[in-house]
């Protein structure tokens, strides 16, 4: 190779990187704060026909609920066994698809009554799981979106998860939003935006402060911001943490 065409390649690359490195901020404006039940360990959340469902963690306290938005109520819940801990839902058809943490395996329970329908085995971890039209879309920790048939419940493929060419893990709790999935980063206040193609990060919505500390210390014992839902036909999205006492209606605000 000539040199020019050696610093052509190398002027590319660079240019590639520093593209890379410009990733979009977003930060917020509170909408509507929302009562949240502050002993909700919250995994995993949801919204569909007027409420919000909810699954919560922790051995012996997992669980997964229906919720009143305007007062946080719980409508209808379920415990799951002792033995388990419960982590991200999602809905797909007139189903709710769980899954549990550390056990390898799922749970299909009906949408209407949460009557136990069936379980399905998966390897690894169980973090977050949302859908798009077609297939649903599973966390575990890691650096991996993995892509499950909603009809088998297996896995069809896997996406690596990248920010300025270097893998994000500790993806948590997901959200399809618009065409993007919305993960939050465990033991952090930030949501990767991130394209399901590819799984480049195109940008990031920092929430740091939103719950103020004076709430913290007025609810006591908080976690980690964990919990993303979006009311698609209303254009809202909801967020929350496990252990908060609010649940916030954000708007996005471009940063840089």
């Amino acid at each position: 190779m000539s040199l020019k065409r050696i610093l052509i390649a190398a002027a590319l690359a660079a240019g590639s990187l520093a593209a890379q490195a410009a990733l979009p901020v977003w930060g917020y404006q509170v909408v509507h704060a929302y009562p949240h039940d502050r002993g909700a360990f919250t995994e995993g959340l949801f919204w569909r026909d007027g409420y919000l469902y909810e699954s919560t963690g922790l051995e012996g306290a997992s669980s997964l609920r229906k919720v009143e938005l305007q007062t946080g109520r719980v409508v209808q819940g379920v415990r799951l066994p002792d033995s388990v801990f419960g982590e991200g839902i999602v809905d797909w058809g007139d189903k709710i698809v769980g899954l549990t943490w550390k056990n390898q395996v799922g749970y299909v329970v009906d949408l209407k009554d949460f009557a136990f329908k069936s379980r399905f085995d998966y390897s690894g971890e169980g973090w977050g799981i949302t859908r798009n039209d077609r297939e649903l879309i599973q966390s575990d920790g890691t650096s991996a979106l993995r892509f499950i048939d909603p009809n088998t419940l297996h896995e069809t493929h896997r996406v690596e998860v990248t920010a300025e060419g270097q893998p994000v893990t500790q993806i948590n709790e997901l959200e399809w939003v618009d065409g993007e999935v919305y993960a939050n980063i465990w033991q952090t206040d930030r949501i990767a935006r991130i394209d399901p193609r590819t799984g480049h990060v195109l940008g990031w919505i920092d929430l740091a402060g939103l719950l103020p500390e004076a709430e913290r210390k007025a609810a006591g014992q908080v976690d980690v911001l964990n919990g993303i839902a979006y009311d698609a036909a209303k254009k809202r999205l909801f967020v929350t943490g496990k252990l908060w006492p609010k649940l916030y209606e954000i708007k996005l605000v471009r940063k840089k």
